[in-house]
């Protein structure tokens, strides 16, 4: 009989930050799940920021299939920036109203690519129960009315759905998730619903999601994080193993897939990536938080995207661009630039192949191009800098992601029960659908065949 799955997605946590907790023995929940599991590293997508990586794990997609760019972006619909979050302050000036309904709402409804699928549209419609607890990525069948006063708009997700108190498909009696963050509240908010959920074995597949290790890292790095947050982090994994009767129980009954959705690094420089481009500044529209930027164009401008891509020549906190030229890619790196497209079973390139020198890149890197959602210029940051996000907010002294840089975009990865062996987030979801015996959506694979 096939064991009902646990996906667990600690945000942010990074290969180091696992290992170390499993070698040290001091995150006893993990520790037991790693000795029972296969553990791998796996790769994000680019740009590696929240939304864009969990709506690739939840849909097995790339940006170009599920149409996330960024945290922040440009949509040339209804022209305006769209903030996912970058910070309070950013959400302030993109208009607090209408920010809060594009993260909430939007994101899922509208702003989800139609025809990319979700894990939980996918199982469900083959009959089974999903579970979702305060995962950004929800889009499911189900119609839910929301709990607290004020909001009105409905939201549509798994059948068991559990969004930061704002939504609750059953009375769990959990805290309210949102009384203080710093401490780790929200983390306790998902450890109660994960209880209610495993003592009653409610579900087949649950998505139970851990945000804190990544807050954390962002205000105090990586390092920080660990020493402050990861053993919170177990404590909350714990609370399902003792919600089942123990770690055995908990095994013989569920499958489990644990991993991260991005990487995360230290930085203590803050750029605005406006600054090198301001002779462009009314033909484009910049939109760039944490280690990820993107240039759009505006209609008629006369600057074109290659013009963009040597103004960043020489600037300091710019890594690598990338931008489209006919059929080809192109990626710039101080002055030099690699061509490339997909071709055969691999990729036809021409130019230097070291700058791109990044985890799966071209791949990553096409699928980015290929959003139709995306600016016509992508920026990928340098180590040790973020740029500056619209309310001027950075966390120049904590932790950031969202680059091409191995730091950024390689997450750890452990399978229990699972026959499939992940190698990209993307194919968590194929793994996961796999595992019940329900057949993938009909996405465009052929990038799967390509060797970076």
């Amino acid at each position: 009989m096939t064991k009902k799955l646990v996906l667990i997605l600690v945000d942010g946590m990074t290969p180091a930050a696992f290992e170390r907790a499993v070698q040290s023995g001091r995150a006893p929940a993990l520790g037991f799940l790693a000795e029972h599991g296969t553990y791998r590293h796996a790769t994000s997508v680019f740009p590696s920021l929240t939304p864009v990586c969990l709506s690739s794990i939840v849909t097995g997609a790339g940006p170009d299939v599920h149409r996330i760019p960024h945290l922040v972006w440009w949509h040339r619909g209804e022209r305006r920036l769209i903030e996912y979050g970058s910070s309070f302050a950013a959400l302030r000036a993109a208009g607090m109203a209408q920010s809060i309904i594009d993260t909430i709402f939007n994101m899922n409804q509208r702003h989800l690519g139609a025809e990319a699928v979700t894990i939980y549209e996918a199982l469900e419609d083959a009959g089974l129960v999903t579970a979702a607890v305060n995962i950004t990525c929800y889009r499911g069948r189900t119609r839910h009315a929301p709990t607290l006063p004020g909001l009105t708009k409905p939201a549509y997700g798994p059948k068991r759905f559990f969004f930061y108190s704002l939504f609750e498909s059953d009375p769990t009696g959990a805290p309210l998730a949102v009384r203080d963050r710093a401490a780790g509240s929200v983390d306790a908010y998902a450890a109660a619903v994960g209880r209610w959920l495993v003592t009653r074995d409610g579900f087949d597949f649950l998505a139970y999601y851990l945000s804190d290790f990544d807050y954390a890292s962002h205000a105090h790095g990586p390092i920080g994080a660990e020493e402050l947050v990861l053993l919170r982090t177990d404590a909350a994994i714990q609370t399902l193993l003792d919600a089942a009767g123990g770690p055995d129980e908990f095994l013989e009954r569920y499958a489990v897939i644990l991993h991260s959705d991005h990487g995360q690094t230290s930085v203590d420089q803050a750029a605005r990536l406006e600054a090198p481009l301001g002779s462009f500044v009314d033909e484009i529209v910049v939109a760039a938080s944490n280690r990820a930027g993107q240039v759009y164009l505006q209609p008629g401008a006369r600057v074109e995207s290659a013009q963009l891509a040597r103004a960043l020549d020489g600037e300091p906190s710019v890594e690598t661009s990338l931008r489209r030229e006919g059929e080809d890619a192109v990626a710039r790196r101080e002055g030099e630039e690699l061509r490339f497209r997909p071709g055969g079973d691999g990729w036809e390139t021409s130019g230097d192949a070291a700058i791109l020198d990044h985890p799966d890149a071209l791949p990553r890197a096409w699928s980015a191009l290929a959003n139709p959602a995306a600016g016509e210029l992508l920026v990928s940051a340098a180590d040790g800098w973020e740029f500056v996000d619209l309310g001027g907010g950075h966390h120049a002294g904590g932790g950031s992601h969202g680059s091409l840089t191995a730091g950024d975009s390689i997450v750890p990865l452990l399978t229990i029960g699972v026959d499939a062996a992940p190698a990209r987030i993307t194919e968590i979801a194929p793994a996961v659908l796999a595992h019940f015996g329900v057949e993938p959506a009909p996405y465009h694979r052929a990038l799967a065949h390509h060797v970076a």
